[in-house]
């Protein structure tokens, strides 16, 4: 046992730190696996360089490359399945920063693996290395559960509408009857993989991309295989179109959103707004942003405007599609100035999100902005100073959690005739 352990655990500790370099995790089934699939690795190679060889003779190097593919596919599986057990990686630290600190991991446990010596300074080094590997052990595997299985202890369960905090971008989350639907990814897959995985999400019923600006779908590669349906607003560029290709190949049912078009979520029921087909005045970009009515089973009429402008809000307005009021607003391009203050008057929400990155440069929310919500009774949550917010739809109004938010803050907001407490 101790010979078969030496080789896959020797490779774990001399690789690891520059596998970091590459991705910054660390598989923690990696030993295991390495063991696993060790007596198919000498195998594969020897059938595989013999059906190289025997290339000029087709029938032989077909049948080599044939019993070549019995141990590679052991292998393979192998590492498949390690890879999709849970908690498959440890998230760590990037760039040179990462690969030093697991060279000092390795070291420790590889002083704590070799058999103890005589002396005090022996003694000594001992046991700096096992409380710095019990100190890294535990950070890890509390922040590795934080991300997992006790990410969702840290939530409200019952929450119906959440708002990722993924920087300066869009990432939020709709949950009805088991059912959930994300509109827009964020500028990175990281943060909202991250989120996901707090909220113990592993499948996207509904996907809504509302545009194709990079800080609305630069997230998307976090749950490509893991889209049911994906609703996606009119394509501008080849990239755009290139996006949802990545979408289609992975599995998702490709939908061309426009208004009037509805589905279920659940037992909720969601809306298209906006925008109208074959709309030239508005043919793409933030003007076109696909913008969403989700209410029922649970989720309170909530109204979701993407990075609507002013001129294409007045149009939304004049429509006549909307059926307000909401109890619930996604403030439109991040609280911007360029809003129709006349449409969140017509809205007549009780909450505003704004999903928003601290500090950015765009001095995004605008104090304008803010003013006329305020004034419009609307209780304000925004991502960059309250980080993950939650609603859930309670009797005769909503409650709404903030993560960074001092417990007076939290409460139940019954819109502008109603208190928050």
């Amino acid at each position: 046992m101790a010979l078969g352990l030496a080789v896959p655990l020797a490779a774990q500790l001399a690789c690891g730190p520059l596998l970091i370099l590459i991705n910054p995790a660390v598989p923690l089934y990696g030993v295991v696996a390495n063991l696993l699939a060790a007596p198919a690795a000498p195998v594969a190679t020897v059938l595989g360089l013999a059906a190289c060889v025997a290339a000029p003779i087709p029938v032989l190097a077909a049948g080599l490359a044939t019993l070549t593919w019995l141990p590679a596919a052991w292998i393979s599986a192998t590492a498949l399945t390690a890879a999709d057990l849970p908690v498959a990686a440890v998230p760590w630290p990037e760039g040179l920063m990462g690969a030093a600190s697991l060279t000092a991991v390795s070291a420790a446990v590889l002083v704590l693996a070799l058999p103890p010596r005589p002396g005090r300074r022996a003694r000594i080094v001992r046991r700096i290395a096992a409380a710095g590997l019990a100190t890294v052990l535990g950070v890890g595997m509390g922040t590795t559960a934080l991300r997992t299985v006790a990410g969702p202890l840290t939530l409200p369960g019952d929450w119906s509408i959440a708002a990722c905090d993924v920087g300066q971008g869009d990432g939020l989350l709709v949950r009805s009857a088991g059912a959930v639907a994300l509109i827009d990814t964020g500028p990175d897959p990281e943060p909202l993989r991250a989120c996901l995985d707090r909220f113990a999400i592993r499948r996207i019923d509904l996907l809504v991309l509302t545009h194709y600006d990079m800080d609305h779908i630069g997230g998307v590669a976090a749950v490509v295989g893991r889209v049911g349906r994906a609703l996606h607003g009119p394509p501008g560029s080849a990239g755009d179109r290139r996006t949802l290709d990545t979408l289609d190949a992975g599995g998702a049912e490709m939908i061309d959103a426009s208004a009037g078009m509805s589905g279920r979520l659940g037992a909720a029921t969601w809306t298209v707004l906006w925008p109208r087909a074959g709309d030239r005045a508005f043919p793409s970009g933030n003007e076109a942003s696909v913008t969403l009515d989700i209410r029922g089973g649970g989720v309170p009429a909530a109204v979701f405007l993407g990075d609507l402008d002013a001129v294409a809000q007045r149009a939304l307005l004049a429509g006549g599609a909307l059926r307000p009021p909401y109890a619930v607003v996604k403030v439109a391009h991040h609280g911007s100035a360029d809003q129709s203050a006349e449409l969140y008057r017509a809205l007549g929400a009780a909450v505003a999100l704004i999903s928003v990155g601290a500090d950015n440069d765009y001095g995004h929310p605008r104090a304008s902005t803010l003013a006329f919500l305020r004034a419009d009774g609307c209780l304000i949550a925004r991502t960059d100073q309250d980080g993950v917010v939650t609603v859930t739809s309670v009797d005769g109004g909503v409650r709404v959690w903030r993560e960074r938010a001092p417990p007076a803050a939290a409460g139940v907001w019954a819109g502008r005739v109603g208190t928050a407490g």
